[in-house]
């Protein structure tokens, strides 16, 4: 019996080895990895059977919420290279995005981190001041260097997007927001 063994889930399944790969890669992992944070999901991670499915996390906790002071943008190079623009946030003291945040273990925040190429040349952790029914938390979000001008998603993407904020039931003119983005053919 040949058991192969992919690097990215023994990095998961080891506290410490996780360690070592964040700091291999420039960054610091902190705390413990039951210690509870909260994530804000402003892209397909909105969506339940993305996160839940695709990502294997199991939110302790999850409600809508909105942070000012960025925009949603989708200026970063997805793949295949021009037909796919993932979600990105933007500083815009004027602006403010809504979306999905949900209360998970710093593990999991290691396995989403995993998928999402963090430590890495893309995504970093950003915190953020995010708004909901019952007040105000910090959370842990995605931020890239994106490029000066947005690309088009791909259609699977934004449906996944737009699905994800019907079912957590983002505001309706947000909703109207998503509807109006252009996608790649």
């Amino acid at each position: 019996m040949n058991i192969r063994l992919k690097p990215r889930w023994i990095i998961m399944k080891s506290w410490l080895l996780s360690r070592c790969y964040y700091h291999c890669r420039g960054a610091r992992l902190l705390g413990r990895p039951q210690d509870e944070i909260w994530y804000f999901a402003y892209g397909a991670n909105m969506h339940e059977a993305t996160f839940r499915i695709r990502r294997g996390i199991q939110p302790l906790e999850c409600c809508s919420g909105s942070i000012k002071g960025y925009r949603l943008r989708f200026n970063l190079d997805g793949r295949p290279r021009g037909r796919s623009a993932p979600a990105n946030l933007h500083p815009d003291p004027e602006a403010e995005v809504w979306g999905v945040l949900y209360r998970i273990t710093r593990r999991d925040l290691v396995r989403l981190d995993l998928t999402e190429g963090v430590p890495g040349q893309g995504y970093r952790h950003v915190i953020v001041d995010v708004e909901h029914a019952d007040g105000r938390v910090q959370a842990v979000t995605y931020m890239a260097q994106g490029k000066e001008t947005d690309g088009k998603p791909s259609l699977r993407y934004i449906t996944l997007i737009r699905e994800g904020a019907r079912a957590h039931r983002l505001p309706k003119t947000y909703i109207r927001f998503l509807e109006a983005v252009e996608h790649a053919e």
